[in-house]
């Protein structure tokens, strides 16, 4: 392993405090009794000092600035920042001075982790800070921070490089802590999410990452090997065809959020690995289904935001009930030119074709009709749209449509241009569903290698008898991205896929 200069005098003055009988990594127990947050929100002088004048917090120290018998310095702990007040005679009150003159100013670095016990009180230029009356060594940086400066109320730091930042996502952390509020409100978001789901009467489930069929979507799998069986699994690319399954053993109403793999592309709104929340709700269909799906974008915005209207990017956009809804067909007529709603595959090429849009020889009807929505329409969808009534072929799991031959009952929710839900009434026609399986089973025959596999399984589950069902999937990240006002993906996963990295040990 090739050390940098500032790692080697790091090392050294690890070594130097263990000469001294200073462990650089004591016991993990610290009686933080305070943060900085609450300090400077809730001190108010001597209106309320007495209340601040034991606090004993920890964390890691981001400057110093020396003064000769004195110092300031600034402590981060999980919260925020505050300042502190060093003074030589009061941290080494007696003839021994190694603690200030050896440890503090000489071997003590930026990013190294100490804790504090002291006073509050206000600085004369009027900064809340602590006076350190006892520090404690806690833990030694050996590796430097990235250096922060600030000019003009900006940040800038050697972590603004997203491929340091995604791969280092700790000391992404540590030197923007701005970057723990975009997880902290993901959290949240899943929380609400989660208590809405809950008050309804849903139960929280668990089902299979490890799958013999990789079913419930047309994806292209992750494939590993079950060593005990000696039988190849996938990891899931989705959980619906597991979620249904509850249903037709008497469950009303299940929900999981779901970790889900695709062995796909990666752009600013893809990850190969990425988080779907999917729910199934017995005697429900994708009109009822609509209704929940404004309720709840309704509740996260105002949870995260206080408000409907969220700015993501430059736009406004607003999550306030009633939501839009036009048909894909009507989409497609509408933006690209053209009216396919009773076109054959040939004649969907040839569409696709004249406005310059690739397609494969493997395409079916349902795949060229996505192609053409998502080239000419997904990106003029600002505010929350519901496209509705699929065709059939694009739609292998979905209930045909009561009143509308060839279409199918599902909607697919866009928001600034992406899609963030897709739902269904869903198929519980146990022959309907084999026959489209077999069609599937065609269109991966072609070479379409996101075609569905055939699961006999659930199709025996099916002939059991699911209730009428309506299910969504929603993408939690780009649900994320939405209501953290996020450009890539990349930004809402706090470890991102990302490729090996070349190392000197």
């Amino acid at each position: 392993m090739q050390l940098s200069e500032q790692e080697i005098i790091r090392r050294e003055k690890m070594a130097a405090l263990q000469q001294l009988g200073i462990d650089p990594y004591p016991a993990p127990l610290y009686p933080v009794n305070n943060y900085a947050a609450n300090i400077k929100e809730h001190y108010k002088g001597e209106e309320n000092k007495a209340d601040f004048a034991e606090v004993c917090l920890a964390g890691r120290i981001m400057s110093i600035r020396d003064m000769g018998k004195a110092s300031f310095s600034v402590l981060q702990d999980s919260t925020g920042k505050i300042q502190l007040y060093i003074k030589r005679d009061e941290i080494c009150p007696g003839d021994d001075k190694t603690l200030y003159d050896k440890v503090w100013k000489h071997l003590t670095d930026i990013g190294d982790i100490i804790g504090v016990k002291g006073f509050v009180f206000t600085t004369k230029t009027g900064e809340t800070s602590v006076h350190v009356l006892e520090l404690s060594f806690l833990t030694k940086a050996l590796k430097p921070l990235p250096i922060v400066k600030e000019k003009e109320g900006e940040t800038f730091d050697a972590v603004t490089d997203p491929e340091f930042r995604y791969r280092q996502r700790y000391a992404d952390l540590i030197v923007n802590p701005q970057v723990k509020d975009t997880f902290q409100k993901r959290s949240k978001l899943i929380n609400t999410i989660r208590d809405f789901l809950n008050s309804q009467g849903a139960l929280e489930v668990d089902t299979p990452v490890l799958q013999s069929i990789p079913g419930g979507a047309a994806a292209r799998p992750f494939i590993t090997h079950h060593n005990a069986l000696d039988v190849p699994f996938y990891l899931r690319i989705a959980n619906e065809l597991y979620l249904k399954r509850l249903i037709v053993g008497g469950f009303d109403w299940v929900y999981e959020f779901s970790r889900n793999f695709r062995n796909e592309g990666m752009d600013r709104t893809h990850n190969p690995e990425f988080t779907v929340l999917e729910w199934y709700t017995a005697y429900k269909d994708y009109f009822w289904m609509m209704e929940v799906t404004e309720q709840l974008m309704e509740k996260i915005a105002l949870a995260l935001h206080g408000a409907t209207k969220v700015m993501v990017g430059d736009k406004e956009i607003g999550f306030k009930a009633p939501f839009k809804r036009i048909s894909i067909y009507d989409a497609i007529k509408e933006y690209a030119g053209v009216d396919v709603s009773n076109m054959d595959e040939a004649q969907l090429r040839d569409a696709c074709k004249k406005l310059g849009i690739h397609t494969e020889a493997s395409m079916g009807k349902g795949k060229l009709v996505d192609e053409l929505f998502s080239e000419t329409c997904e990106g003029q969808f600002i505010q929350p749209t519901f496209i509705i009534d699929y065709p059939v072929e694009m739609s292998p799991l979905t209930k045909k449509h009561r009143s509308k031959p060839g279409l199918v009952e599902r909607f697919e929710l866009m928001v600034n241009g992406k899609e963030i839900a897709n739902a269904y009434s869903e198929l519980n026609d146990p022959i309907d569903q084999r026959e489209r399986f077999e069609e599937q089973a065609k269109l991966m025959e072609r070479g379409d290698d996101e075609a569905m596999y055939i699961d006999y399984d659930f199709l025996r589950a099916l002939e059991y008898g699911m209730p009428p069902t309506s299910g969504i999937g929603i993408g939690i990240d780009r649900l994320c991205m939405l209501m953290t006002n996020q450009p890539s993906i990349q930004d809402v996963l706090l470890f991102p896929q990302m490729r090996p990295e070349k190392t000197n040990e």
